[in-house]
């Protein structure tokens, strides 16, 4: 689409969300005889019980953690009894409704109106002596279903696959495949073995090949390769171009999505996780949050002060928003210079209820960009989990990123990037429909 094309469709979709914000207001002024407020307020107490009910839930065991879970489930199940027995459902669909399409059409809206950034690809010279390590087991056995080791090798390519019976130092591998004459790495396999071989490749300068065969493939995702078809990833060797990209970099090991401290690096370090995640999670909670097992981490992201964090995840290059976090997340660029940084602070149900209520300006939540973070604890030494990768560090733990310090290599023809819906801003929004500057948002600090 083109830049007059889609600021019209933003235009238009912000005008959408605008009537469709005013006709919620309609919807509720007209309600008010039939209990407009009364619906408002059964459904912020609605979420604040269900919110502290959760907390309960996870921070508890025995006769607690069932009370909790009743809670949850039974709140919104009490709402919708409510809405029913006074009658009330009709108005609350139509609020509904109509709050939903703001939303809709302002993150649609939202999201059109940022100018698409053109990746600074360059046209790559056909590479001679490309090696490529392989992990079958990685991604389900992904490596042998889509048969990448064989097309790699038609391909032109030296393949390293690794034996899973016998753990390897992927990253003695590459520099042993660089010292042989390597003139390209790269990987077929999870986030955390991408991180390792590109950290050797940057070292070399030499470009690197992204396969994605891993499970959730982030990395792969946010450089807009094709995740349900690895051996697309493979055309990069015959017809690719190259990106410059970011590299993190966490007390000297490299990392190219995120680096976690406090409750899921604890949770990750448990040799049951990898078999059982959700059990093994529901189980520690409870030390890890009010028990005996809890642990606050201070932190200083530039100059500013993180205290008695819970939990604090270090991204390379911040994701779109808070919401962008989950397995589907995204960054909108891998090359901004910047960490992307979120900290947690939950300690009751209060503060768990503020959080499910306002979100992003919670007091418990901080997100924000940082160049340089500095972790630090009582202890000598803490769990941290590295793309994944259950590690233990000495403190204080620091996190750096190397600006456009790895080459990629990949497809000409990919499927691209997704942009982010920016968090709802009105005066944006407004602007955009009226026609006005864009009024771009800047640093978001919370806490």
């Amino acid at each position: 689409m083109t830049g007059s094309g889609a600021g019209g469709a933003a235009r238009l979709l912000a005008r959408l969300a605008v009537l469709a914000a005013i006709g919620t207001l309609l919807v509720l002024v007209l309600a008010l005889r039939a209990g407009g407020l009364l619906i408002l307020g059964a459904g912020l107490l609605g979420l604040v019980v269900c919110a502290a009910g959760l907390w309960w839930f996870l921070a508890h065991r025995g006769a607690l953690r069932l009370f909790g879970a009743l809670v949850a489930v039974a709140a919104p199940v009490a709402v919708l009894v409510y809405f029913a027995y006074d009658g009330l459902w009709l108005a609350a669909l139509v609020l509904i409704l109509c709050w939903g399409a703001t939303l809709v059409c302002a993150r649609a809206a939202l999201r059109r109106s940022v100018a698409a950034r053109p990746r600074r690809a360059v046209p790559a010279a056909r590479v001679q002596r490309p090696v490529l390590i392989m992990n079958p087991r990685s991604g389900g056995g992904k490596v042998g279903r889509f048969g990448l080791a064989e097309r790699a090798r038609e391909l032109g390519a030296h393949v390293l696959l690794l034996d899973p019976s016998a753990p390897a130092d992927v990253a003695e591998l590459a520099r042993r495949a660089v010292a042989d004459g390597a003139d390209l790495l790269g990987v077929a396999g999870g986030d955390g073995t991408q991180a390792l071989v590109a950290a050797v490749a940057a070292e070399h300068d030499l470009p690197f090949l992204v396969v994605s065969a891993g499970t959730r493939n982030h990395f792969a995702m946010d450089l807009g390769l094709d995740r349900s078809d690895p051996a697309r990833c493979l055309d990069a060797l015959t017809d690719g171009e190259e990106l410059r990209v970011d590299l993190g970099d966490v007390a000297g090991r490299a990392f190219v999505n995120t680096v976690s401290f406090g409750v899921y690096a604890d949770v990750v370090q448990r040799p049951e996780y990898r078999d059982d995640k959700a059990g093994t999670a529901l189980s520690l909670m409870p030390d890890l949050l009010v028990g005996d097992g809890v642990r606050r981490l201070d932190a200083r992201a530039d100059t500013v002060a993180l205290a008695a964090q819970q939990a604090l995840l270090v991204s390379n290059n911040p994701y779109g928003s808070p919401d962008d976090l989950g397995a589907s997340g995204r960054r909108p660029r891998l090359d901004s210079g910047e960490l992307g940084v979120l900290g947690i602070r939950v300690e009751g149900a209060a503060q768990a209820a503020d959080l499910a209520v306002r979100g992003s300006q919670s007091t418990g939540l901080t997100v924000m960009t940082a160049r340089r973070v500095e972790v630090t604890s009582d202890a000598d030494e803490i769990p941290v989990a590295v793309d994944g990768e259950a590690l233990r560090m000495p403190t204080p733990v620091v996190c750096t990123l190397r600006p456009r310090a790895l080459r990629v290599l990949v497809p000409r023809d990919r499927p691209g990037t997704v942009v982010p819906a920016p968090p709802v801003n009105w005066r944006r929004l407004i602007d955009l429909a009226v026609g006005g500057p864009d009024r771009t948002s800047g640093r978001r600090t919370h806490g």
